[in-house]
C-alpha cells in the first residue's frame, strides 16, 4: 500500500496529499461527494429554498417549480428526507395531506444556498460579460482556423493539380 493511502475503501479524508485542491475524495463511493452532488441538484436547491419560509405541499412544490415532473419531484424530496434535510407531515385526513418543511438542518443548509444565491446575484454581470468575451474569442479563433485551412486547401490545389 502506498504512504498516505488509508487502508479503509469508504474513507474520504486527505490521504497525504497537502494540496488545498483536495478539499474531498474524487471517488464515486466518498461521502462528501455523495452529498454534495445531492444537495447541488438544481431540483434540491429549488425545493430547499421554498421550503425556507414554510412548510408546502406537493402540488404547491410542484406548482412552484417550473419544469419539474411528479416523478422527480417525489424522487428529489424523498432523497431530502433520506438525508435528513425535509421532513414529511401525513395528515390523517381523505384524500391524505401531506406537508413537506425543512429540517433545523435543512434550515441551516438555506442559509448556506442564500450565501451562493447573493453571490451569484452580485457577479451575474460579470459573469455574463466573461461568458461574451470567451465565445467572441472562440468565434474568432474558430474563423482563423478556417481561413488557415482555406489558405492551406488553396496551396496544395496550386501545387498538387487535382486529376479525374
Amino acid at each position: 500500500m502506498e504512504d498516505g493511502t488509508s487502508e479503509s475503501l469508504g474513507y474520504c479524508a486527505n490521504t497525504g496529499v497537502d494540496d488545498d485542491v483536495l478539499q474531498w475524495d474524487q471517488r464515486a463511493n466518498c461521502e462528501v461527494r455523495q452529498i454534495l452532488d445531492r444537495i447541488a441538484d438544481k431540483w434540491s436547491l429549488l425545493v430547499i429554498a421554498l421550503l425556507d419560509k414554510r412548510s408546502l405541499r406537493f402540488t404547491e412544490l410542484r406548482r412552484a417549480i417550473d419544469g419539474i415532473s411528479q416523478r422527480m419531484l417525489a424522487r428529489t424530496l424523498r432523497h431530502l428526507e433520506r438525508d435528513g434535510l425535509v421532513s414529511r407531515t401525513v395528515h390523517p385526513t381523505v384524500p391524505p395531506r401531506v406537508d413537506y418543511a425543512l429540517t433545523p438542518m435543512g434550515a441551516t443548509l438555506h442559509t448556506t444556498i442564500r450565501a451562493l444565491v447573493d453571490w451569484t446575484e452580485e457577479h451575474q454581470n460579470a459573469i455574463a460579460a466573461a461568458r461574451a468575451a470567451y465565445d467572441r474569442r472562440v468565434a474568432a479563433e474558430q474563423e482563423a482556423a478556417e481561413r488557415e485551412e482555406a489558405e492551406r486547401l488553396a496551396v496544395a490545389r496550386a501545387v498538387l493539380p487535382i486529376r479525374g
